[in-house]
């Protein structure tokens, strides 16, 4: 129960990460009618990790995380009755007669069902208006990185969110990931929010097969 718990009390930039997989949904590819001449650069992003760098993602991410910190603390509470209830049993189970015993055994069986099945909706609720919001924004931020990539003579632009991208290396500087961020916040018009206690950063481990090089241009640009 424990490890099932921990699940939805990952930090949400975690649960970022593998949202667009959890939806199902696929982001529409750009529109390519009117491109112009096809450049000859190779760039590479993290297209979840931008979403989260994003001021909209962090707003909307945020409130989220707020919006369902009532409902951790509820789970939280029940899942440390049933620990009380089960040390109970451990402790007294000798001295209770036959009945009470079974009573207390059939009450901790019925408050971790009860708990399990809380459980699984809220994660499912929590992650499906999580990819709700990383689909609406993904799918404007294809538009700022299909400007960005004409604009820039980009030929390709290969996303390394996946840990099944087929990248095993890129130079740093060829990572455009908070360029399009900072693109994405320049046309949203949405203000940074006000100093907070930094948010968990993202992890970008995924961004390219572990133990390479192109690891760590996915997580930070230095053009």
């Amino acid at each position: 129960m424990k490890r099932i718990f921990a699940r939805f009390v990952l930090p949400i930039v975690l649960l970022s990460m593998t949202a667009f997989a959890q939806t199902g949904r696929a982001l529409p590819a750009p529109d390519t009618s009117a491109a112009g001449p096809a450049g000859t650069k190779v760039g590479i992003i993290n297209v979840q990790q931008a979403i989260v760098l994003t001021n909209e993602g962090k707003r909307d991410l945020e409130a989220l995380e707020k919006k369902f910190e009532p409902k951790r603390t509820e789970l939280q509470g029940l899942q440390t009755e049933i620990e009380n209830m089960k040390k109970q049993l451990s402790t007294q189970g000798d001295k209770l007669n036959d009945e009470a015993r079974a009573k207390l055994t059939r009450d901790i069986d019925t408050k971790q069902k009860s708990l399990q099945r809380s459980l699984e909706d809220a994660q499912q609720d929590f992650q499906q208006q999580q990819g709700e919001i990383v689909n609406r924004i993904g799918t404007k931020m294809m538009e700022v990185l299909d400007k960005y990539a004409k604009a820039n003579s980009y030929a390709v632009v290969l996303d390394v969110s996946s840990q099944q991208s087929p990248v095993i290396w890129a130079h740093q500087g060829t990572d455009v990931t908070k360029e399009i961020a900072d693109a994405y916040n320049a046309q949203s018009n949405v203000p940074a929010q006000a100093s907070t206690p930094s948010a968990p950063t993202p992890h970008t481990g995924t961004a390219t097969h572990a133990a390479t090089p192109a690891a760590s241009s996915s997580k930070s640009n230095t053009k």
